[in-house]
């Protein structure tokens, strides 16, 4: 079976499978630049409104494929590239304006952990692990990968990941707010699947543009006197009309993400 990332959609959700399952979908330089391009069309089709990235069978993901770092990294310019474009497949999965859901079972490792750190929510299996235990290795995690991972985990769980190089369990991972929620293991992609209905049940523009505000109060700068403005663009929208209507008809709302 080839490494590959896989791409399936179902309505207005999508889903990305990362496969490489003789592996633990360790994921290699093709597999990283293949989630660049899937994000990168994804995120450009506004039909959708949902995608849930997965591993293929019992595991998220090990982290890289460590079979080819000592060609791939054989020196500086060479591993400058590869984790540039691991940090490029990351960047396409934080920036997509699509929501993205995690679903987690087993290891999620290293780049694993990269992956599901950059997704929105995380939805994990009581027996999922989490970690980067690369210290073991004798390799550091690239800043352009560590970024995202230490914006969601904080700094003091970042050094407690990294230095020790223990993996957390999944209620571990829960309480220091990697995880959205945890459920049994055989009830992941039921969960991931129930999430993503109930995001593309909202109005997809409403959640875009909530992406785009929570990323925007992030930098820590004050907003425009446009940008506030800005944020009252769902006035003009019929999916605005057509909520408030639903609402006083007491019935579900029909949205089209016009």
């Amino acid at each position: 079976m080839n490494a590959n990332i896989l791409c399936e959609r179902d309505g207005v959700i999508a889903t990305v499978t990362l496969f490489n399952p003789d592996k633990l979908n360790a994921l290699n330089a093709s597999m990283w630049s293949r989630l660049r391009e899937v994000m990168a069309e994804l995120a450009a089709d506004k039909s959708l409104r949902c995608i849930i990235l997965r591993g293929e069978g019992v595991a998220f993901a090990a982290g890289g494929d460590l079979e080819e770092f000592r060609t791939a990294r054989a020196s500086v310019d060479l591993a400058l590239a590869y984790h540039e474009a691991v940090g490029e497949a990351l960047a396409a999965i934080e920036s997509c304006p699509h929501p993205t859901v995690a679903a987690i079972l087993g290891p999620c490792v290293g780049g694993g952990l990269e992956i599901a750190c950059a997704c929105d929510l995380r939805i994990a299996g009581e027996g999922a692990r989490f970690g980067a235990p690369i210290m073991k290795l004798g390799f550091s995690m690239y800043p352009g990968e560590l970024a995202g991972f230490l914006s969601l985990a904080g700094p003091a769980v970042a050094k407690e990941i990294l230095l020790e190089g223990r993996l957390l369990n999944a209620a571990e991972a829960y309480a220091k707010g990697l995880l959205t929620r945890v459920v049994a293991d055989d009830a992941v992609e039921q969960e991931a699947q129930a999430t993503a209905a109930r995001i593309a049940a909202g109005a997809p523009l409403v959640a875009r543009w909530h992406k785009q505000w929570i990323a925007r109060l992030l930098e820590g700068r004050s907003l425009s006197a446009e940008e506030k403005r800005a944020s009252f663009a769902f006035l003009d929208t019929e999916d605005y009309a057509e909520g408030l209507t639903a609402f006083l008809e007491k019935r579900p709302p029909r949205f089209t993400g016009r």
